[in-house]
């Protein structure tokens, strides 16, 4: 099974732009990989919250919404699965998500369980975590999906898993304290699977220089240069 990491660029609440750029991974992906996998809140953009639910009920998107309903449909037409973090509206409560699509349906929708992808200081009710460890199977593959902090708060431990994880990320390290931060990734995710593809996005305000990896039994087997669109095809 072949899935492609995506390094690609977003723009902060541009979600036409950042949906374009879902579709330009997925038209060159047709073909050659089976899922590609893009960075948490990818759709929006990891900041594009403001903590004032009143402006942020407007960014948030539902898991039927017309946004999820495109992708569905290119999922048809290039005939590949897309995996991609996005911030999820459900009634009056906003979750950092994460959806696999396949052939038309979200087949799985992941809501992030580590509180740190808000700014708790200033957040209410409204924003929320989810409960539930979710895997799928995907061409008779097994996957598990965390989302950045969630393999590093406390309770990591409960993603333990002999599946393939998927990582989506958001950080933005210096490429300096990426020297140092390579590794402690890598270590972290030997802790959780033996397998382990994670995936972090570009962005300029503020900057993302990327890193993405895939790590196996704690070595880096392969990766992505920093500042770089480019989409990593592994094989498993």
């Amino acid at each position: 099974m072949e899935t492609g990491l995506v390094q690609y660029k977003f723009i902060n609440n541009d979600i036409s732009f950042n949906l374009s750029q879902i579709e330009r991974a997925m038209k060159a992906s047709a073909g050659k990989a089976d899922l590609i996998c893009f960075g948490e809140s990818f759709l929006q953009g990891f900041d594009s919250l403001s903590w004032n639910y009143e402006k942020d009920k407007e960014i948030v998107v539902e898991c039927n919404s017309e946004e999820i309903r495109q992708i569905c449909q290119w999922s048809i037409e290039y005939h590949i699965a897309v995996l991609f973090g996005y911030f999820e509206k459900d009634n009056d409560s906003i979750y950092s998500s994460c959806a696999l699509i396949n052939n038309g349906e979200v087949v799985c929708n992941y809501r992030r369980r580590s509180p740190g992808w808000k700014d708790s200081s200033q957040t209410d009710d409204h924003y929320r975590e989810g409960k539930e460890i979710k895997t799928f199977i995907l061409n008779d593959k097994e996957f598990e999906i965390a989302l950045c902090g969630d393999l590093w708060d406390t309770g990591f431990e409960q993603f333990k898993t002999e599946s393939v994880v998927l990582w989506p990320v958001y950080v933005n390290f210096s490429l300096e304290e990426w020297v140092h931060e390579e590794k402690e990734y890598a270590n972290q995710a030997a802790l959780i699977s033996d397998n382990v593809l994670m995936v972090n996005s570009l962005s300029e305000e503020p900057v993302s220089h990327g890193g993405t990896f895939f790590f196996k039994e704690g070595r880096i087997i392969s990766r992505l240069v920093y500042d770089e669109e480019n989409i990593l095809m592994i094989e498993i």
